[in-house]
C-alpha cells in the first residue's frame, strides 16, 4: 500500500520546468550539427572557438541512436528532419548531395526516403517551417537534408559557408560540419571499425573543424539561438555526442541540456533537436514528432560529459564478455550440482553457491553507489565492485539471524534485490542506468525507467518474497492474509514497473500480472488453468493499457513513452515502432549468452522433480514438501518470466534472469531441508556430507 500511495504521489508531480528556449516566442535559431564530435575532443589550446561556445552554453550530451547499432551521418541528419528515429534501411554513410536551384536547392532523395519504412517522415521539420511561413537555410549536404520540407525544397542553399551571402534572411538555419567524420567513410559507407584514423590525424581534423565552426559563429546575427550537436557515430563503436545549447539570454551557460524523453537531466536523443529547432523559432511542431525540445537541469562540466561517455562505453564494451561468463558459471554450477546432489555430498557447497550465485545480479546494480568511473581503470573496478558487493550481499543472506531458517536465505536475497530495485525505481533509476544488467544512453534502448531484465528480477524477488512470506503465514493458520499479501505486494510492484515516469514498462505490467494472480492461486490452495492462465495475460495488457491511456491525457511535456505511445496508435504511425520491437525480441531468443542460462536452469529443475533420486537426492521435491508455498512463487515467477520472453523485446533475457534468481535460491531451500536432515541421517556436517546416506529415495 506504501509503494501504491508513493507511485501515485509521483504521477501528479509536475514534469521538469521547460527552458526559456523551449518556448513557443519566435526568433532565430542556427543549428551547428557535427557528426563524430566527442567531448573528449574539446580542448581549449587545439579548439578555442569550441570550447568558448561551450563557455558560454548550457552542455550536455546526445544519444545519437537512430535504427541501427551505430548512427552514420545520413541517418543522423534525416532523423533531425523526421523528428522520429530514421533511418535508409542499409549501410550507409553521408547525406545525398542537393541539386542547386536559383538561390536554394532540392534533395532529390526525400521522395525516395518517405516510401521506406523508417524514412515516412522525412521533411516534417522543413514543412513545419514553410507552414509557419518561414524560409529555411542551409549550409552543407547535411543541413539541406535537415531542413528540405516534404518536396525536397531548401530555399537557401550553400555548399559551405563563405557561399551564403545573407545569414539573417532566414529564422531557421543549419550548418553541416562533417570535416571530422568524411575520413571515416569508406567505400561511401561509415566504417566497420571502432577507430581506423591515427589520434593525430583525428585531433588534426577537430582543428578544422573547430575553425569551421568559429567561422559560421562569426557570420550569425548576434540574436541567434544556436544549437550545436554531434549527430552521428564515427566508427563501429556508439558513443554520447557533444550537445550545446547558447541562448541570447544570459544565465545559462554552464547548467547541464536535458530532455523529457530522456527523464536525464544531461543526456538528450536526436528526435529532440527538431522541437528544440522549432521552439526557438516559435513554430509548433508537428504532431508526428516525438522528440521534446531540450530543457535547462542542474550545472555539469566537459569532464562530467566524458566520464558519462566513459561509463556508458565501458559498460556497453563489457556486457557480452560478462553475460558470457555469467552463462559458463550458471551452466557449471548446476553441473556441479548434479554431480554432488546425486552423491549426496557436500550438499552446504551446493547451499552456498546457490546463494552466492543469486547475489550477482543485484550487485550489478548496487556498484553504481560507488563512482568506478573514476578509476585509472575503469573496467577492473567495475567488475570487481560487482564481485564484492556479490561477497557482500551472500554474507548478509548466509550471515544474519534468520539464516536457521531454510527459508532465511534465500527471502534475504529476494527482499534484498526487491529492495535495491524498488529504491531505484523511486530514486529516478540510477543505478540501472549504465550497469551490466540495465541500460546505457550509449546503446539507446532505453532512458529511465524499469528496463527488461531489471524487470525480471523485479517480478522475480517480489514473488519469491512474499511467497516465502505466505509459507511463514499459512503454517501459522492465515492462508487469507497469505493471499492478500501476495496480492497486495505484488500489486504495488506491478504498478511501480509500469507507472510512468517510475518504471514506465509496458511489457513488464502484462508479464506481472499472470505472475502475481497464478503466486495467489496457488498460495489460496486453487488450481490454475491454461483459461485462467490467458485471462491473466489479457488483464495484464488491459492495466497497462488503462495506465498508457491516462499518460496521454497528460499534457505532451508530460507525457513518457507510454503516452506518446497512445498518440501513435490514434494517428496509425506505431507500425515502424513495432516491427522494431518484434524484430529485437526475435533476435534474441536463441541469445548464446542467455539461452544456455535458460536450458540448463530448467532442464536441473524439471529433471529434479522428475527424476529426484538420480538428479537432486530428493533436495526440490522435499523443499516443496515442506514450504509449499515456495512452489508457489517459483511457478508464479516462471510465468512472468514466459510471458515476459514473449511480449518484451529482449526476449530469452527475461526468462533467464527470473531462472537465474529463482532456481538457486530453491535449490538452497531444499539442500537446507530439515527433512532432508532427518532422512539422510542427522545434521550436516562442515563439509556438507552425511555419514549416513539412504540411497535414491525421496
Amino acid at each position: 500500500m506504501l509503494l501504491l500511495l508513493v507511485s501515485s504521489a509521483l504521477w501528479w508531480m509536475p514534469a521538469p520546468a521547460q527552458a526559456a528556449g523551449a518556448e513557443a516566442t519566435a526568433g532565430r535559431v542556427a543549428f551547428i550539427g557535427v557528426p563524430g564530435l566527442l567531448w573528449d575532443d574539446l580542448d581549449p589550446a587545439e579548439t578555442p572557438r569550441l570550447w568558448r561556445l561551450a563557455g558560454e552554453s548550457a552542455l550536455g550530451s546526445v544519444s545519437v541512436k537512430a535504427v541501427g547499432t551505430v548512427t552514420c551521418p545520413y541517418d543522423g541528419w534525416l532523423t533531425v528532419s523526421a523528428g522520429v528515429r530514421s533511418a535508409v534501411g542499409h549501410r550507409c554513410g553521408m547525406p545525398p548531395e542537393p541539386v542547386a536551384q536559383g538561390g536554394g536547392a532540392v534533395v532529390a532523395e526525400v521522395r525516395e526516403l518517405l516510401q521506406l519504412r523508417d524514412g515516412t517522415y522525412a521533411g516534417t521539420l522543413g514543412s513545419a517551417v514553410h507552414a509557419a511561413g518561414q524560409c529555411t537555410a542551409a549550409v552543407g549536404p547535411g543541413a539541406a537534408l535537415a531542413l528540405a520540407d516534404r518536396e525536397g525544397k531548401v530555399d537557401l542553399y550553400a555548399s559551405e559557408p563563405a557561399g551564403l551571402a545573407d545569414w539573417s534572411r532566414c529564422r531557421v538555419l543549419a550548418v553541416d560540419v562533417d570535416t571530422l567524420v568524411k575520413p571515416y567513410i569508406m567505400d561511401g559507407k561509415l566504417s566497420q571499425e571502432p577507430e581506423p584514423i591515427a589520434p593525430e590525424r583525428r585531433r588534426a581534423l577537430v582543428r578544422e573543424v573547430d575553425a569551421q565552426v568559429g567561422a559560421a559563429l562569426d557570420k550569425l546575427p548576434p540574436d541567434t539561438e544556436i544549437v550545436l550537436a554531434g549527430i552521428g557515430d564515427h566508427g563501429s563503436v556508439p558513443h554520447l555526442r557533444v550537445a550545446m545549447w547558447k541562448q541570447p539570454a544570459d544565465g545559462v551557460a554552464g547548467l547541464s541540456v536535458g530532455t523529457n524523453s530522456t527523464r536525464r537531466d544531461d543526456i538528450t536523443v536526436l528526435p529532440d533537436i527538431t522541437p528544440t529547432i522549432l521552439a526557438a523559432a516559435g513554430i509548433a511542431p508537428p504532431p508526428t514528432v516525438i522528440g521534446q525540445p531540450w530543457r535547462l537541469g542542474d550545472r555539469t562540466t566537459p569532464g562530467d560529459l566524458r566520464r558519462a561517455d566513459l561509463k556508458g562505453t565501458a559498460v556497453r564494451g563489457t556486457t557480452g564478455v560478462f553475460f558470457t561468463a555469467f552463462a559458463v558459471v550458471q551452466v557449471a554450477f548446476y553441473a556441479l550440482a548434479y554431480f554432488l546432489l546425486s552423491r549426496r555430498r557436500r550438499l552446504g557447497v551446493v547451499g552456498t553457491a546457490a546463494i552466492v550465485l543469486a547475489c550477482v545480479p543485484v550487485s550489478t546494480y548496487a556498484v553504481n553507489l560507488v563512482p568506478w568511473e573514476r578509476s585509472p581503470y575503469p573496467v577492473p573496478t567495475l567488475i570487481g565492485g560487482v564481485l564484492a558487493g556479490t561477497a557482500l550481499f551472500a554474507a548478509v543472506a548466509l550471515g544474519g539471524p534468520w539464516r536457521r531458517d531454510p527459508l532465511g536465505p534465500p527471502a534475504a536475497v529476494a527482499a534484498i534485490t526487491a529492495t535495491v530495485l524498488v529504491g531505484d525505481l523511486l530514486t529516478g533509476t540510477t543505478l540501472q542506468f549504465d550497469s551490466l544488467m540495465g541500460y546505457t544512453a550509449v546503446v539507446g534502448g532505453r532512458y529511465y525507467g524499469l528496463a527488461n531484465i531489471p524487470f525480471a528480477l523485479l517480478a522475480t524477488a517480489v514473488l519469491m518474497v512474499t511467497a516465502i512470506a505466505a509459507e511463514h503465514l499459512v503454517r501459522a493458520g492465515r492462508r487469507r492474509p497469505a493471499v492478500a499479501g501476495v496480492a497486495g505486494l505484488g500489486v504495488a510492484a506491478m504498478l511501480l514497473a509500469g507507472w510512468p515516469g517510475v518504471g514506465s514498462d509496458f511489457g513488464g505490467v502484462i508479464a506481472f500480472v499472470p505472475g502475481i494472480a497464478v503466486t495467489a492461486l496457488l498460495v489460496a490452495g486453487k488450481r490454475v488453468s491454461v483459461v485462467k492462465l490467458g485471462a491473466f495475460c489479457v488483464l495484464g495488457g488491459v492495466a497497462v493499457s488503462i495506465i498508457a491511456v491516462l499518460d496521454h491525457l497528460r499534457p505532451p511535456a508530460s507525457q513518457t513513452h507510454l503516452g506518446r505511445f497512445v498518440g501513435q496508435v490514434i494517428d496509425g504511425t506505431f507500425w515502424p515502432m513495432i516491427g522494431r520491437k518484434l524484430g529485437a525480441m526475435l533476435n534474441t531468443m536463441l541469445s548464446p549468452n542467455l539461452m544456455p542460462i535458460v536450458l540448463a536452469g530448467l532442464a536441473f529443475l524439471v529433471f529434479a522433480v522428475l527424476r529426484p533420486g538420480q538428479i537432486s537426492a530428493g533436495i526440490v521435491p522435499r523443499a516443496f514438501a515442506r514450504a509449499p508455498m515456495l512452489r508457489a512463487g517459483l511457478v508464479g515467477a516462471l510465468v512472468s518470466g514466459v510471458v515476459g520472453m514473449l511480449v518484451n523485446d529482449s526476449g530469452t533475457a527475461v526468462l533467464s534472469m527470473a531462472v537465474a534468481l529463482a532456481v538457486p535460491l530453491v535449490l538452497h531451500a531444499g539442500v537446507r531441508s530439515p527433512e532432508e536432515e532427518e532422512l539422510l541421517g542427522g545434521p550436516v556436517d562442515e563439509g556438507g556430507r552425511h555419514d549416513d546416506v539412504l540411497a535414491g529415495e525421496t
